[in-house]
């Protein structure tokens, strides 16, 4: 039998309701995983239970964290194991479990169990919301490690290339606890890249900071760090044990300004070095940049002189892929929200004559372009989904293939499904883990035209 301290609770949560259950005790059986890094049980009454800190197939004491009697779910953690899965480890940082650090959701179990609940994951939100089972979509069911991640029992990848420190009232930086503000401080996270580890963000006090933000490009070794100071703090000295670049996120308009040294970082992804500026959004694991390239170019087959779009492009990572491969006689759009992304794409991508990169939302930028067919498509959108109105958009084009990368399965079965009602399916999907250790899977799936009956 493992358990946990009793006096382990849940972070503080906001005010509770008067019919509030938390901190009730019940002796539960745990049934499937659910989307989100928990687990599904029911108690006696009937009552569903969202469980963290269990595996499928446990028994285990459940102390609620958040809900009450009129809810329609509670949330829990499994404060003490009573019957274990084969599928159970000793959690190998000192921070994870009940109360603790929220940044990881499956330290305690195998790293081939973790990437099978995360298949099953994927698997439950494409039957459930596109109506897909594994076969009609093209998938196999596995959830594929990246590069260099398979390692012995006990060891944990050291992936996060960027992570977000929060600072608590005391200058000392930590992460958040689950669902909380609360900060656990830590002394060094398991899954940080060297590159953040050795800057010792950890080490060190940030009075009036309220977050530290630590960045490492894979493709260089440029370090940054990017401060968000409390309302009328002042700027530390920063003196980390590694060089780094200093950024501020100004109070007044949520901008980021550099403070000192280079205002990007360089990143390498398809034999192209991509400039990141003012903190902005690269892949985190070292291996996701490449690993989705690839998944993405096998699955669209580019030929010479096909037009093409990126959708949500950030810096140019698929604009400058698909470029290098459709030629000179070939020709690339990119549309992006962010101001600062599209000013490093057209730096990124200046080489490429053929390659024009727009700045604005997808849906109200695309319908201006006048754009009526192309080749080639593909969509890298938020976590909650391109949406009905774009995907119905896409679906007049008459792209031959349709590249849909998704960090969030539930979105993409949501927008699979409206595919299909507009005439494209699934050819195949493949799924990477590329944050080990958290409940997070991304997707790559390839649709392309349903062909009509003579």
């Amino acid at each position: 039998m493992q358990s946990v301290p009793k006096d382990s609770k849940e972070a503080a949560q906001p005010a509770e309701p008067a019919d509030s259950l938390v901190g009730t005790e019940y002796e539960v059986e745990v049934g499937p995983v659910a989307h989100g890094g928990h687990c599904i049980a029911r108690t006696d009454e009937g009552r569903v239970l969202f469980v963290r800190h269990a595996l499928p197939g446990e028994k285990v004491r459940a102390r609620v964290t958040d809900g009450g009697e009129t809810s329609r779910y509670l949330r829990a953690d499994a404060v003490e194991i009573i019957e274990a899965s084969k599928d159970r480890v000793e959690a190998p940082c000192p921070f994870a479990g009940p109360g603790k650090c929220g940044g990881c959701d499956w330290q305690h179990a195998k790293p081939g169990a973790q990437r099978r609940l995360k298949g099953e994951v994927v698997a439950e939100q494409l039957l459930r919301l596109a109506g897909l089972t594994p076969e009609e979509a093209g998938w196999d069911g596995t959830v594929m490690p990246a590069p260099g991640d398979k390692l012995p029992q006990g060891e944990v990848p050291a992936w996060r290339t960027r992570v977000q420190y929060a600072v608590d009232a005391e200058g000392r930086a930590g992460l958040r606890k689950h669902r909380s503000h609360d900060v656990q401080p830590i002394d060094h996270c398991m899954i940080a890249a060297p590159g953040v580890s050795e800057l010792g963000i950890e080490k060190q006090d940030w009075p009036q900071m309220a977050s530290v933000e630590a960045i490492a490009a894979t493709g260089s070794n440029d370090r940054q760090v990017v401060l968000t100071p409390r309302p009328g703090g002042r700027l530390p000295l920063v003196e980390l044990d590694k060089p780094v670049s200093v950024l501020r996120v100004e109070e007044k308009d949520g901008g980021v300004h550099r403070v000192h040294g280079r205002a990007f970082v360089r990143e390498r992804a398809d034999g192209r070095t991509y400039r990141v500026g003012m903190g902005g959004f690269w892949q985190v694991h070292p291996q996701a940049a490449d690993t989705l390239m690839r998944a993405v170019m096998q699955g669209l087959l580019p030929r010479k002189g096909d037009s093409a779009l990126d959708l949500y492009c950030g810096v140019g990572l698929f604009a400058g892929a698909i470029a290098d491969r459709v030629g000179d006689q070939g020709a690339v759009l990119g549309i992006e929200t962010s101001k600062r992304a599209v000013e490093d794409a057209r730096h990124n991508l200046q080489g490429f004559e053929r390659v024009r990169i727009e700045q604005g939302k997808v849906e109200q930028v695309l319908p201006r372009t006048g754009i009526t067919d192309v080749d080639l498509i593909v969509l890298d959108p938020p976590r909650a989904g391109a949406g009905k109105q774009t995907v119905k958009h896409l679906t007049t084009l008459g792209a031959r293939r349709i590249a849909y990368v998704a960090c969030d399965p539930a979105a993409l079965a949501r927008d699979l499904a409206y595919f299909a009602d507009n005439g494209y399916k699934v050819r195949t999907l493949r799924a990477f883990d590329l944050f080990p250790m958290t409940h997070h899977v991304e997707c790559v799936a390839i649709l392309e035209p349903v062909k009509k009956d003579a």
